[in-house]
């Protein structure tokens, strides 16, 4: 981190921290949740490798908040389908915490993964990599050609190589 970005950054905290965490709270309807996403937020600027300036900070920081906000709901909304799932589990059969932990973390990962992808394109990769079917299959399925079949893996493949390697 440079000297620049890290002078930016704490002139950004100063300024913007009490509004964000005020705006934040408004929209989560948690301080504590409010707590956490603006201090993610300036994080994030910390390790970027160049903050550039910036005519309206508040926007800025308002569309990283925006963002972050929607990854929280999506992530308690997970969260909550997995508890819900649990319940209906055996004692006995239920995953240790540290177990839980790692599912949550995996279902989060494939969740972003697929949450970049459009519709049909989602559809395409579930059927092959979840379900099995050949790409012939898929296609009448899905009502397509096989080669949209065929692109349209190449894009979901190429999507989750990019999101994995961020």
């Amino acid at each position: 981190m440079s000297l620049a970005t890290n002078m930016a950054v704490n002139a950004l905290y100063v300024d913007h921290r009490g509004w964000l965490h005020r705006m934040l709270r408004r929209r989560s309807g948690c301080s504590h949740t409010a707590a956490d996403l603006t201090q993610d937020i300036f994080v994030r600027l910390l390790v970027k490798p160049d903050l550039s300036p910036m005519d309206e900070p508040r926007a800025y920081l308002a569309r990283i908040a925006h963002g972050l906000l929607i990854d929280h709901h999506r992530r308690q909304t997970l969260e909550k389908a997995w508890l819900d799932t649990l319940k209906n589990l055996p004692e006995n059969e239920a995953p240790s915490p540290d177990e839980q932990l790692i599912i949550i973390e995996a279902l989060a990962r494939i969740d972003t993964l697929l949450h970049g992808l459009k519709p049909r394109v989602r559809k395409v990769f579930l059927l092959s990599r979840l379900e099995g079917k050949s790409y012939p299959e898929i296609a009448a399925q899905v009502g397509a050609s096989l080669s949209t079949v065929e692109k349209d893996m190449a894009l979901a493949l190429r999507h989750c190589y990019q999101v994995l390697m961020t």
